[in-house]
This record gives structure tokens, sequence and C-alpha cells, in this order.
């Protein structure tokens, strides 16, 4: 594949991603808390979840592995901080959420796979293949974009960690239904775990400095503010006391 025709493939998604952020405000994702059942055949959620995960562990991998130059530049940090999120998000994250009754649609399921397919397959061929468009070297790694990048990645990952474990703990042994969230940046937001997954991959696109990055901000920005704004509704809606102050996603912002 040319530099061309993969760049033109890259816009091309970005500019899905855009579109469907649009739709996502008129359409509710029908998982967790907005789970339906007029969407067809549903699985297990604990499946659900490590099967939507999967494909972009498996792709980076096989990249880092496999690929022409995945070792031959420090790109090889850039598979290893997208592979340590998603081994959390497919092996771990699954593992540690409670069973519920709610299932998860397997149209929902297969939608995430493909977006998956794509994301970690743009960002895998570009750092194995394309890589050397990027000089990946040590002036890389002191440069003030590596820095700041990883400075937001790391921050956005310990954020979504600290938030996920609140959100699993928040119900005791036996106990069924959702409370509200207290304490950590849920004082500000309703959905610091989204929060945090936008500028863990905000961080990633500036420390890549590449195209198919931030694809992948602009995907992860485009999905889960509309879902967070959706989870605001729905706590405001179901508990009357929901703290007024607080707001979707963004301190203060929105």
């Amino acid at each position: 594949m040319t530099g061309q025709t993969f760049q033109n493939l890259t816009i091309s998604w970005i500019g899905l991603a855009l579109i469907t952020h649009i739709i996502l405000y008129f359409v509710k994702a029908p998982f967790g808390r907005h789970t339906s059942d007029h969407w067809g055949i549903s699985i297990n959620n604990k499946l659900g979840w490590f099967l939507m995960e999967l494909s972009s562990l498996l792709i980076m991998t096989y990249f880092l592995v496999w690929g022409t130059n995945s070792k031959q530049s420090y790109a090889w940090t850039l598979f290893v901080l997208w592979i340590t999120h998603y081994m959390n998000r497919t092996l771990i994250y699954p593992l540690r959420i409670k069973p519920t009754s709610k299932r998860m649609p397997l149209l929902i399921v297969m939608s995430a796979v493909f977006f998956n397919l794509v994301n970690a397959g743009l960002n895998g061929y570009f750092l194995a293949e394309l890589a050397p468009l990027v000089k990946y070297d040590a002036q890389w790694l002191s440069s003030p974009h590596f820095i700041c990048g990883l400075v937001l990645f790391l921050s956005g990952m310990a954020i979504n960690w600290v938030s996920d474990n609140r959100l699993i703990r928040l119900r005791k042994p036996g106990e069924t239904g959702y409370k509200i969230p207290r304490g950590f940046l849920f004082e500000y937001i309703s959905s610091p775990n989204l929060f945090g997954e936008v500028v863990e991959w905000t961080g990633f696109a500036i420390m890549a400095w590449n195209l198919p990055a931030l694809s992948f901000a602009v995907w992860t920005f485009a999905n889960l503010v509309p879902r967070a704004l959706n989870h605001h509704q729905w706590y405001k809606e179901q508990f009357p006391e929901y703290p007024q102050s607080r707001k979707a996603i963004f301190p203060f912002i929105l």
C-alpha cells in the first residue's frame, strides 16, 4: 500500500468519525445502563467486553512482533503503551466487573470489533511499515511533544483505572441497581472513566504525531462524549438528588 493510499484511507476514517459523532447524539449505544431488548441477539456482558477489545490487542501484538520496522526504532514504545491499555480492557476489566442480568447486543459487539480492527490496523500498520516517515529516534524521546503526550497518556490511563475501580466497588456484595458515584473526579463530572480515555488517547496522538494516532483520538472523542452526555442525563433522571454542579465529561465545561 502506498503512503498516499494509506493517508486517504485514514482521512476517510476520520470523516466517518465526525458523522458518527453527530449520529450518537440521537442514538444511544444500547449496552450497560442503556441496554435495550430491541437490538436482536445479545450475549453475556463479560464475554461481550472481552470480544470487543480482543481484536485491538491481537492486531497490535502481531504488528509489534512481526512488523517490518516495529523494533528498528523507538516506535516499539507506542506499541507497548497501546498493548498495556488493551491488556487491561481485554483480560482484566471483564473479569473484574460484576455479573449482571443486562446483556450486550451482539450487533454492538460486532460493531466494536470492526471499530477496533480498523483503528488498531491503521495504527499498527503505520508503526510497523511506515514508521520511517516519522523519526522515532532518541531525539523524539526527548522532544516536548513526546514528553507532553506521555504525561497526558499516563494521566488519562490512571484516571480511567481509578474511576473504573470506584464504579466496580460501588455496589456491596449482593447489591443490585445503581448508586451515585462519589469522590475523586466524580465530584466534578459524571464519567471520569470516559474523560480519562479521551485524555489518554489525545496524549497518544501527541506522542506519536501521526495521522492514524490522530484518527483514533478523534474516534475516542466522537464515541465517548455523546455516551458521557447520555450517562449524565440518565443520572439526573434516576436520582433527583444528583449534584447539579457536576458536568458530564469535562470539568466545569461540558
